[in-house]
Parts: C-alpha cells; structure tokens; sequence
C-alpha cells in the first residue's frame, strides 16, 4: 500500500500490504508504528480464468493475523480451521467438494485437460516457480524440490512419475526448480513441459507429491493422498503425509473443517460480472462455465474468410482455441477443424469434413447485425446449422434426444417468463414510437417480413419462399382477419433488400408497420404466421399461436400448426416437445453467451440483464451515428 505523508495516522482505519513482499514490511513497519491495524493481502484460492496481468483476482485475503503461506507464524486461516462446524456448515463443506471436482477447476483456468494417455499407476509431482513466496515461508528452499522428486521415484517403484510444471513456467514467464535436460533420461519420469489444468491429472493420479503448492490442497478435494515436503496451509491437520513436524498450533481435524475455513470463511470473492461481494459457489460455478465452454472445441482451429470486423468477435467466442484465419481453401490442412459462417461454402469443395458452422444467436444484441453492431450470442454447431432443415443440426439433436430434467426446465419457465416480462427479442432495436390494438372483432395476425435472401428461406423455405406470397396466402386463407405486415428490420434500413413485389405488401394487409418494436405487437396479437423467422419462437414463448409456411427449428415438435413441412423433416425431428423443453434447447443448451462486461462466457439469464441495460443506454442515442454507417453499408453494396 502506498502510504502518502499528508495522511495523518489517526484518520487511518487500517494498514494493508500485499502478502510478505518488501513494500509490504515497510506499509507493515510503519501500522505497528502508529499502532494502526494491520492487514496482511494476498490472493484467494480460486483466482480467475487466465494467468496473472490478463485478468483481476476474483478472491482476496485480508487477514489480520498473518498470511497463510508463512508457517513461521500464526494467520487467521489457522484459526478458522478448528473451529466447529454446525450441520449446515458441514454440509456446505461437502457441497463445495463436490461442486469443485464436477466443475473441474483450479486456480488458474486458462489451461486444457492433458489428453494424453499416461502410464498407471502414476504419482503426481507438483513443480513451482522459484522464488514462491510460499517455499520460503513453508520451510522448505530449492533442494526440498529435488528430495521431492527423489523420493517419490523410491518410494513408488510400481509407478509411473509425472511432474507437472507450474503454468507460468510452462509459458516462459518464470523459472522452475528443475533441469529438464538432466531429467530427460531418468526412468519412470515423464515430464509435462506444457501448460496443462490440473484437474484431470489429479483425478487420474495415485498420489500427489507437493512442496507447498496449492495442487496439494486440490487434491485432497478429489480425495487423493498427498504428501507434503514444505509445510502449506493444508499441512499439518492430520490428512497428509507430512515430512515436516508441524507447529503445535496445528491439530488433527477433519476434511470437511479444512475447506469451510479455507473456501467459506477465510477468502473474500468478487462476482466477476456484477462487481459485487458474492459466495465462493457463484465463483465456482462461473469459473465451471468457462472451463466447460473452452474445452468443448478443438484447441487448434481454421477459420475461412471471416471478416476484420467478425475475426475479433470469433477469437472471443472461440476462447480456449488457437485459430488460424484463412481466406482460400487452399490453406486448409486436411481434417483440419474448419469453423466458417453459416451456410456458407456448403457447395464448395472443401479438404476437410471437421466444418464448425457458425451464426449469430437468438438473445443477440441491442441493433442490427448488419448495423454490425457487436453480438452477445452466437450459435457455433458441429453438424449442420438450425435454420438448415435439409439436415440434423446440434439443436435437432439436443430437441430430439436430450433427457429434460425438472430443474433444467424450471429453469427454462424461468428464462421464458423473463424474456417476456421484459420483452426482450432477437435484436431490441430502440424504437420510440408505440402501437395500440386497433379497435376491431377481428383476428389480428401477424406477418413478419423475412429478407428473401437469406439462408433460412433457401434451406428451411418450401413451396413459400416470398414475404409477398406468404402474405396472398394468409389473406386467402383468413379473408375476415385484421393482418399487420411488419417488413424485416434490415429491410426497412435500407441494408438489405426488398424481397420481388414487397411493395405490393400494403394490398394484401390491413396495417404495415415499420417503426414498433416486435414485443409490444407479440404482446397484442392473436396469431404469428410465417415461413421460417424468429418471430415464430418469440410468439411461441409469449403463448401465442404459430402457423409455418416453411420449416423453422421450432416447427415439427407439436407446438405449432404447419401448414408445408416435408415428411422426410417431420420423420426426422419425431418428438412432441413441451414449450419449456424447446426454450431450454433454444435458449440454454445450444448457443454460447458472452458477456459485455467480462468479456468471457455467461448465461442466457446474464445476457437478460445486459440486454435491458444496454437498451437502455441505447434509447435516443447514436441516431446520427448509426445513420451515417447505414449509409457507408448501403454504398459498399453497390
């Protein structure tokens, strides 16, 4: 902490200085001074996603005592372990264990699983990076490393050895205690020189040999023996093998004591997307998230022909992969993961059947897309694409085989509620304008407008391909209704095109309408019918009936009234769905959500909240703005 001379020592509450460090004696130095309260910080257990300088702790120490790493002397992490703990407590202990080990997390998270297949049994030996505050202070120096890896070889002669660096060795930040080159011939050693998480080394592993590293700790979560060689914070209790005598402040106490005090009550944490005090399980599970997301793709990717605006918008939804952008196919290693836009390149000849289809998501954003404004959901699918129902896609599948628990589909009630309440849609555009249910007995329908071009209509349309045919054919068939055309939004700014004879449309329908955000019409009308658009899902979820001239995703599951589905399609999809069971395929199993405020992977529920606050800002503003880049997308098309 840096301590200004104009502050008078008596207006100071506390004192802090980061763990043991110089700066810190002296901040330490000057509290016991002026007999101010000093507080000892450091990082909590569970940090962040990627390695210190890419992103902010999201646990901190503050402990008035000592600091946990220094068993030279007491801390307040010593005091908490004995405490007793109640039948509540203990039972949070014990949801924590296993919440950890089904997330599979660690400190750092930025890393992929080893995938490789290791010779078992093995013994996990656990490297750091020298100069690690925690050898000092956990009485242990260098050569404590060696007589680590020594006698783990002695001591397991049926077992394979793997020593695992530190993630910030293996990316050339910092320097380890081991000569690699010396090592490379010692038998029964394998060394892992890359930066690989540990939960899957310590799932796999007979038994863990550590210093003082936090693995130690890690592994007694996934109920592993752990042999100790320093004296860690989690030395000393009675449940690791310790070469160490431990400080008589140190007992034996059970598992559970252990990581209440050091999970619960000993570590502050951060939400990291509302920037507010939260429980170490809103951490947990954030940190899950992201593991789970970033090791669902390949960890080496191509990209084709991804523009310079959507080449930095991918890198974030693929976070966790390495991807190399190309513009030709010629540049496609064979087999290689291909990630391209959409549809498109379906008809050309690619050297690689791996394809990775890609397209923006049904929460996406607070604008236009082709007002390139910056997506909070896209849909990235290994099979084919949603809108494409002249094969399976990834969401098919999930509709058609996915075991919907109860609270997965409480949970999609929930999201589904929310979404109306709000009246959030696929785009949000700020419309000032409002729009009242005209005052007639007649059915109100409504027609929205599709861009023709699109992918939707050529690989979901059928016999219906044009908003004005569709529009003829809903008048024939409901001469008395009261029908309201709404044109596509990219339609009416001008940044795609009319569809043939749209300018026909006010003939076929009694209102058109340009200017009224889509929820106040789904909020007051009888019926949506149309051949493939989004709308149909919206109304879906707002309890409103569906009629399908084409064959949208959500068509086909007996939550709508099609009118021109092919029987190869109807066969294919052959399941009678719940509401909530499509929302939560739609909605929380099949797209991936990125966060504005963290940049990194988030809920459907979080983008909610980030949609309303983003429309919000929105409202009356960057008019003129957005005017003036309409005009430059228009010129650029001809």
């Amino acid at each position: 902490m840096l301590i200004s001379r104009f502050h008078a020592p008596g207006r100071l509450g506390h004192v802090a200085g980061w763990g043991l460090k110089a700066p810190s004696l002296r901040a330490q130095h000057y509290a016991e001074k002026h007999l101010i309260p000093y507080l000892y910080l450091e990082e909590g257990f569970l940090r962040s996603v990627n390695l210190p300088g890419k992103d902010a702790t999201l646990s901190l120490i503050a402990d008035p005592v000592g600091i946990y790493y220094d068993a030279h002397h007491p801390s307040l992490l010593e005091e908490l372990i004995p405490q007793p703990l109640d039948a509540r407590a203990a039972e949070r202990a014990r949801r924590l264990i296993a919440q950890w080990r089904d997330s599979r997390i660690s400190k750092y998270n930025h890393n992929r699983d080893y995938t490789e297949t290791l010779p078992t049994p093995y013994v996990l030996v656990v490297d750091q990076t020298l100069g690690d505050a925690s050898i000092q202070h956990g009485m242990a120096d260098a050569a404590t490393f060696q007589h680590m890896l020594s006698s783990a070889l002695v001591e397991n002669p049926e077992c394979q050895i793997v020593l695992k660096l530190h993630p910030e060795v293996a990316s050339g930040r910092k320097r380890g205690h081991f000569d690699l080159k010396q090592l490379a011939n010692t038998p029964r050693l394998t060394v892992l020189g890359d930066d690989v998480h540990p939960a899957s080394l310590i799932a796999g592993a007979a038994a863990l040999y550590v210093v003082t590293s936090q693995i130690g700790f890690e592994g007694l979560l996934w109920g592993k023996p752990v042999h100790t060689f320093g004296m860690p914070f989690y030395a000393g209790w009675g449940l690791t093998e310790d070469r160490l005598a431990a400080p008589a402040r140190r007992q034996p106490v059970e598992l559970l004591k252990l990581v209440h005090a050091a999970l619960v009550a000993y570590p502050r944490y951060v939400d990291p997307e509302s920037g507010r005090r939260c429980e170490v399980e809103r951490v947990i599970s954030w940190l899950g998230l992201q593991r789970r997301l970033r090791m669902r793709l390949p960890d080496k990717i191509t990209a084709m022909n991804f523009s310079f605006w959507k080449a930095p918008i991918l890198k974030s939804f693929l976070q966790g992969s390495e991807i190399r952008f190309v513009s030709s196919p010629h540049s496609i290693a064979t087999d290689s993961p291909l990630v391209i836009w959409g549809n498109r390149s379906r008809a050309e000849q690619l050297p690689t059947s791996n394809i990775i289809r890609i397209e923006d998501g049904f929460l996406r954003s607070v604008g236009l897309g082709a007002d390139l404004t910056r997506p909070s959901s896209w849909v990235i699918d290994r099979q084919g694409i949603y809108y494409d129902a002249t094969q399976a896609s990834e969401l098919e599948s999930l509709l058609k085989n996915t075991e919907f628990d109860d609270t997965l589909l409480q949970r999609a009630q929930a999201l589904r509620r929310e979404i109306v309440k709000t009246g959030i849609t696929k785009y949000n555009t700020v419309e000032r304008a409002r729009w009242k249910r005209p005052d007639t007995q007649k059915k109100l329908i409504l027609v929205p407008g599709q861009v023709e071009s699109d992918a939707s209509i050529q690989y979901g349309g059928t016999s219906i391909r044009s908003n004005l045919s569709l529009l003829m054919n809903v008048r024939f068939r409901h001469r008395d209704a009261y029908i309201i055309y709404k044109p596509h939004p990219d339609v009416v700014a001008g940044l795609r095109s009319r569809g043939k004879g749209e300018s026909q449309a006010p003939h076929w329908c009694d209102e058109l309408i340009t200017d009224i955000p889509m929820h106040m019409l789904l909020d007051q009308v009888d019926e949506v019918h149309t051949m493939t658009s989004l709308t149909g899902f919206e109304a879906l979820m707002r309890g409103i009936p569906v009629v399908t001239y084409g064959q949208p995703f959500y068509a086909g599951w007996g939550l709508t009234q099609d009118n021109d589905i092919l029987p190869p399609v109807l066969a294919r999809r052959g399941r009678q769905l719940s509401l909530d069971q499509l929302v939560a395929a739609t909605l929380i199993l099949y797209p991936r959500y990125i966060s504005r405020i963290t940049g990194k992977f988030t809920t459907p529920e979080r983008i909610l909240t980030e949609l309303q606050i983003w429309r919000n800002e929105e409202a009356g503003k960057r008019r003129i703005v957005r005017k003036q880049l309409r005009w430059l997308l228009r010129l650029r098309r001809y």
